[in-house]
């Protein structure tokens, strides 16, 4: 039986968080405007997503972070600290182009959807600080394919070539520095 839940508000932060990132075991791939520091909540401990990628990705994960804007200044500063894009199994590209809100676990469970990766979009804020949001999470083989197909089109770089935004990209894929 094929999988398609109505996800809104804060029911992002159980279903994201907890169903994709932390039950992510291979690979994950996100896709999102917005990158900003978040709390993965984990029983009764939070701690930070750059933490959490990190430790993930010692242990094998595989995550790549399509995004279009700079991040947040204390996600860059909590991953500078980290030295997290010196970990193998992490990587974080920049499109400007980039707008989709895609999280993409293990090739299997996708959330499609309005959430960026950031605390009022997934994350803990409280109810009445966070946004709006809207998505839905599926296992539907045909719509996690083309998602995955279009994320690696934009991840390899075959988009550049007939980009009219070059003007404006100011690195074609940037990678994030540590």
């Amino acid at each position: 039986m094929i999988l398609v839940e109505y996800v809104e508000n804060e029911k992002h932060r159980r279903r994201v968080i907890e169903d994709i990132i932390v039950g992510a075991k291979s690979r994950l791939d996100i896709a999102t405007a917005n990158v900003k520091a978040l709390t993965v909540v984990r029983g009764k401990r939070g701690v930070s997503i750059v933490d959490f990628f990190l430790k993930k990705a010692e242990q094998g994960l595989n995550i790549r972070i399509l995004h279009s804007g700079v991040p947040s200044e204390y996600f860059l500063r909590k991953a500078a600290e980290r030295e997290l894009s010196h970990s193998e199994n992490f990587c974080m590209r920049r499109c400007p182009r980039v707008h989709q809100k895609t999280y993409l676990a293990d090739g299997k469970l996708l959330y499609l959807g309005s959430a960026n990766l950031t605390g009022a979009g997934i994350g803990a804020k409280s109810e009445n600080r966070r946004n709006f949001e809207v998505g839905i999470i599926t296992d539907e083989r045909a719509l996690i394919d083309k998602v995955d197909s279009l994320f690696e089109l934009i991840w390899c770089g075959d988009m550049c070539a007939k980009c009219a935004r070059k003007a404006s990209c100011p690195v074609p894929l940037e990678e994030l520095k540590s």
